[in-house]
């Protein structure tokens, strides 16, 4: 368990810092920095993929370019609202995917809720209320677009699922990667803004960041049980809110505390109840 949390950590600060150089960026054109994202991921999971010999087209073909469609709507949603919101509350907010992949695998899977889990997604609601009814510097423009964001995602959950254990994790990440390159490099071309100097090294870094967070966050649920390590993947929201505070001075109302507290309290208790269901 030790070396799961060892790895979570680093998961965690990985995928904070990715979304820390993402706001950094943010003078970027959005499919710019998906186009740069996406890019450095495909080429580390394609060379690993073509290493260990594992059949790069996989199975499951139609699920997992429905999945990556998601995956890239998500992540360019998330990436725009990056623009308009603190880190720490996107990533928070964005969180809110569980609840939209378990209210959509209901109707689509044919899955069951605990009534506790009904009440858990209404307090994470609760603290959307929060943070939009009392914390008056929230923009409603980057919160329109970060929950459209974990709705996207919470499709990406449940077409995961779909396509099981027919497909090794890599080639599914692959079929996204190679996706959102494709798109991202060509929405981006009459946009394009040339990097200059570090600029390069901080675009090239986003596909280093998201990769070993993918890699140390698998490597956490092959050893240890998902209902430990899962409530772990939220220390991502204090490290994006520490690094928020001090890199871009982000400034967080008692309001804007309390509703991203209700959200991730919720979210983790969901995982918890969720795995013993």
């Amino acid at each position: 368990m030790r070396k799961a949390i060892f790895y979570m950590v680093i998961s965690t600060f990985s995928f904070s810092l990715m979304n820390s150089f993402v706001k950094y960026l943010s003078n970027f054109p959005t499919f710019e920095i998906v186009f740069f994202r996406a890019v450095g991921s495909l080429v580390l999971g394609t060379s690993y993929i073509l290493v260990m010999g594992i059949p790069i087209l996989g199975n499951k073909r139609k699920l997992m370019v429905m999945r990556a469609l998601a995956g890239l709507t998500a992540m360019s949603l998330f990436f725009m609202s990056l623009q308009y919101l603190p880190a720490g509350t996107a990533v928070s907010l964005r969180y809110m995917a569980p609840i939209y992949a378990a209210i959509i695998a209901v109707f689509l899977l044919g899955e069951k809720l605990k009534n506790v889990q009904w009440f858990l997604f209404l307090l994470a609601f609760g603290g959307v209320l929060v943070l939009k009814g009392f914390d008056k510097e929230l923009n409603s423009t980057g919160l329109i677009l970060v929950l459209s964001a974990s709705v996207f995602s919470g499709l990406v959950y449940v077409l995961i699922r779909k396509i099981g254990n027919s497909d090794h994790p890599l080639v599914i990440v692959n079929y996204f990667m190679f996706i959102a390159t494709v798109v991202g490099g060509l929405l981006s071309i009459n946009d394009w803004i040339l990097p200059i100097g570090l600029d390069w090294i901080r675009l090239l870094s986003l596909g280093l960041f998201g990769f070993f967070g993918q890699v140390f966050m698998t490597k956490a649920f092959q050893i240890a049980k998902t209902n430990m390590v899962a409530p772990l993947k939220y220390i991502e929201v204090i490290f994006t809110i520490l690094i928020g505070v001090t890199w871009f001075g982000d400034v967080y109302t008692l309001w804007s505390c309390v509703g991203i507290l209700m959200i991730v309290t919720a979210l983790v208790a969901n995982v918890i109840v969720g795995r013993k269901t």
